[in-house]
């Protein structure tokens, strides 16, 4: 199997993504958790740039890495300079990153309008700046930026820089696809031609380093590789400036498993899903579900006809195991679904639904009546579990709830207060409290809260992660039906639960409601 390298720039490409910010700190967890998951290099940031990264390298020497090598990221020496005198140079080796990656100007187009330098001065620049860095002690990378642009506006030049970085001493050339607006058939023609040109050049390592402007920052980083390149950089989730960078969550499995190179241990891939989720919790912006290889819709299968073949053989409708990323295969109810989805997605949420093909038809048509009512279950299967259990006479409810009032008060001088009083009966007992709250939904989680503890202190450790309203028909204005999506997550589970009705509170009171059942009835799974 040919080995390819993994060098991630999320902590800093990435950090270069509009909302996107890590603390120093942040940067070593994230770091660590590469490490974990099998990356060979994790550029920490450019240390000459800004306080922020420099600290992050003062973190870092304190870090035994399992395998990773950490690099730092800066310029070549300004124009006019020695070496010795550039600061920007000082602080990449002050960072004590034993690899360190530089990148100098492969367009002409930035040499001579964007810099106002001459091309000798910038051969010269990269050439002294990779050698006095190996000089230092270092591994050193180059990356050539805008290359791809450069290659194509005056190819002599492109590659000038090139020889000006092997000359430095360098062998490994990362070849920049900056503005990301190369199509992969440009990628492969002119790597192939880079190739041709230093074919008398021993043991030069090739890396690709790729933007997603036209939506080919994958394809493109793939196809390099394809071609013979060996390195290859990117950002985990994609995350990047402007459209973002190549996505490592759909190139390593690409390599890994489709095209069989030596990039990742198997154990080390099923850690993408979850090392996935952990940046994009870091960085505090939601999971994309569509998100190839990772995402909760990655392998989600709402269709009859396609939910009847995978029960056969999963190859039908899943281009892999997403066991082999740390995935799951997950099925959709809806009005689209026929029975094979609702068996399926019974046996997966633990619900008998027997063996009478009648009743199986009757669950069927009362889940796609309330879906044309307004539910969808796709997006909310803790209700969905709970409403199977209602229709198969496995329902177990755990509080009843005999009154609510919410009162909202509003003055010139305060913001909106919300007060909820609530009476619910487990059992024989009843509870009345009452509670505030930042907004009337608040203000019953609070009261709800306050009257389930003492019976059932477990749902002390769950929480409301999101809530979003919908209106489903806006043609009937204030009288419009709304759906309400509630998620909750606890230590082990991130469950939704969803309620419809005209009434915004009564909505929101149902799927709040249905939260607590649900995560009732998986204590209860726990412990029976």
């Amino acid at each position: 199997m040919e080995s390819v390298q993994l060098y991630d720039t999320t902590l800093r490409d990435g950090m270069q993504g509009e909302n996107i910010f890590f603390s120093p700190e942040d940067k070593v967890k994230i770091a660590k958790r590469l490490d974990d998951a099998g990356i060979h290099y994790i550029e920490g940031g450019w240390p000459g740039s800004n306080p922020g990264a420099a600290h992050f390298f003062e973190l870092a020497k304190k870090i035994a890495f399992k395998q990773a090598k950490v690099a730092a990221f800066g310029a070549t020496r300004r124009p006019g300079i020695s070496c010795d005198k550039d600061g920007n140079l000082a602080a990449l080796i002050d960072s004590g990153a034993p690899v360190i990656t530089i990148f100098g100007k492969s367009w002409d187009l930035h040499v001579n309008e964007i810099m106002d330098n001459s091309l000798e001065e910038n051969l010269k620049m990269i050439k002294e700046s990779v050698a006095y860095l190996l000089d230092q002690g270092r591994e050193v990378m180059y990356d050539a930026e805008h290359f791809f642009d450069g290659y194509k506006a005056n190819p002599s030049y492109a590659l000038d820089t090139l020889e000006a970085a092997l000359d430095g001493g360098t062998r490994t050339l990362v070849l920049c696809d900056t503005n990301g607006g190369s199509l992969p058939c440009e990628i492969e023609e002119i790597i192939r031609s880079v190739m041709a040109h230093f074919k008398d050049r021993a043991g030069i390592c090739y890396g690709i380093h790729t933007h997603n402007d036209c939506a080919m920052a994958v394809a493109n980083a793939v196809n390099a590789v394809h071609v013979g390149a060996t390195l290859v950089q990117g950002t985990i989730n994609g995350y990047g400036e402007r459209c973002g960078n190549a996505d490592l969550t759909a190139i390593i499995p690409i390599l890994a498993v489709k095209m069989k190179k030596n990039c990742i241990s198997e154990d080390n891939l099923k850690k993408l899903l979850n090392l996935s989720r952990f940046v994009s919790e870091t960085a505090n912006m939601p999971p994309v579900n569509s998100r190839p290889f990772v995402g909760k819709s990655a392998f989600a299968h709402k269709g009859g006809v396609h939910v009847s073949a995978i029960m056969k053989n999963p190859r039908a409708y899943e281009h892999m195991d997403p066991v082999k990323v740390g995935n799951v295969r997950r099925v959709l109810v809806s009005e689209q679904s026929g029975k094979s989805n609702i068996i399926y997605k019974a046996e997966e949420l633990g619900v008998n639904l027997g063996d009478d093909a009648v009743k199986q038809r009757q669950i069927v048509a009362s889940i796609k009546d309330l879906e044309d009512d307004g539910f969808e279950f796709d997006a909310a299967e803790g209700s969905l579990k709970l409403i199977m259990e209602k229709l198969t006479e496995q329902y177990k409810s755990y509080f009843d709830l005999e009154s609510f009032r919410v009162v909202v008060e509003k003055d010139k001088e305060k913001p909106c207060y919300s007060h909820a009083m609530i009476k619910i009966r487990v059992g024989k007992t009843t509870e009345i409290t009452s509670a505030e709250g930042d907004g009337p939904v608040s203000a019953l989680d609070n009261a709800l809260r306050k009257a389930l503890s003492a019976m059932y202190p477990q749902i002390n450790d769950m929480h409301l992660v999101d809530f979003k309203v919908r209106v489903i028909d806006g043609s009937d204005g204030t009288d419009a039906k709304v759906r309400v999506l509630i998620e909750s997550r606890d230590t082990d589970n991130i469950f939704s639960t969803i309620g419809v009705s005209e009434d915004i509170i009564e909505a929101s009171w149902q799927a709040l409601s249905d939260s607590f059942q649900y995560k009732l009835s998986l204590e209860h799974q726990t412990t029976s």
